[in-house]
């Protein structure tokens, strides 16, 4: 009789005949060592406790507040009224210093830009000895070793109508009385931000300058590019997570201060940390509660607009 000749079965083929069989499905599994059950949120319970009592419920038992009324003897009266916020929007006075707050932060982001841009690139690409590099940024975070009070204090002396610098531009001969803007105005004001703040500026684009990889630069100056050239297409683009990060630093900081603009400002100065400040000194605690929310919003809207330029992740 004649034989049939069979095929050769392909690997995973069905015989005829025969019904296919499902397929298992593949089981993941796990990473050795990795936590399984309850154990990570018990990992992250005590972060969550921390956030939860000294973030989330201070900023709700601020809000309940902020919609309370107040009279002279009476402080706190429970109610729901809308009336702290309209006086905080519809107040001439209010504007004025938001505005003037602004107006510091723009300014002081500024020089500080300028100055922590300048010391991070000298300190990353000037500076080979990485020895050297941790000692000459362990000498900028010297101011930090005392109070800030302290330091804000430290200014009058110098600035005063009978300070040193008064005291040597009459003995120059470069003027011939003492010059009253240096202290208790909006110079001594920013000044005070500025000796408080640069660090902030630093330490974020010093991070981020150190990771560029210095071939970039050599590759740059190879092609013929100029140093300004080179920083504005090859480091610029770079650091600009970092130059976010000081951005949030600086600008969120002096939205609130008060402390500097007390000691310097000497009561001629208003900002919104200072208005807020005030308003609790006379136990006006709805109106500063409601001028408390409004400033978060404005700082949450301003890291909001800073983080939409670049990822601030990829630096944490």
């Amino acid at each position: 009789m004649p034989q049939t000749l069979t095929a050769p079965l392909l690997p995973g083929a069905v015989p005829a005949g025969e019904a296919p069989v499902a397929a298992k499905p593949a089981k993941t599994a796990a990473l050795p060592g990795a936590p399984s059950g309850w154990t990570p949120y018990l990992l992250v319970a005590p972060l969550a406790i921390v956030f939860l009592l000294f973030f989330v419920v201070p900023i709700a038992l601020v809000m309940v507040v902020s919609f309370f009324e107040y009279e002279a003897y009476d402080m706190l009266i429970p109610a729901f009224t809308f009336q702290n916020y309209v006086d905080v929007f519809t107040e001439s006075v209010t504007w004025d210093t938001y505005l003037s707050t602004l107006k510091f932060c723009l300014i002081v982001w500024a020089i500080t830009l300028v100055l922590g841009f300048t010391v991070a690139y000298f300190l990353a690409f000037y500076v080979r000895s990485l020895t050297w590099q941790m000692t000459l940024f362990l000498v900028c975070t010297i101011p930090f070793w005392t109070s800030n009070v302290i330091r804000m204090i430290s200014w009058i002396p110098l600035l005063g109508r009978n300070g040193v610098v008064n005291s040597t531009l009459m003995g120059l001969g470069i003027t011939q009385e003492p010059q009253e803007w240096l202290l208790y105005s909006d110079f001594s004001v920013i000044l005070g931000f500025v000796h408080l703040y640069t660090l902030f500026m630093i330490v974020p684009l010093f991070n981020s300058m150190v990771r560029i990889d210095k071939s970039l630069i050599e590759a740059a100056t190879d092609a013929g590019a100029s140093e300004w050239q080179t920083i504005r297409h090859v480091i610029l683009p770079l650091v600009k997570p970092g130059l976010v990060i000081g951005s949030i630093f600086v600008l969120t900081i002096v939205m609130g201060d008060f402390v500097t603009v007390n000691v310097l400002g000497g009561g001629k100065v208003a900002s919104v940390g200072k208005a807020i400040y005030t308003e609790l000194n006379y136990l006006q605690f709805p109106p500063a509660a409601a001028n408390a929310m409004v400033l978060l919003l404005t700082v949450i809207l301003m890291i909001v607009a800073l983080g939409r330029i670049v990822d601030v992740r990829k630096e944490l």
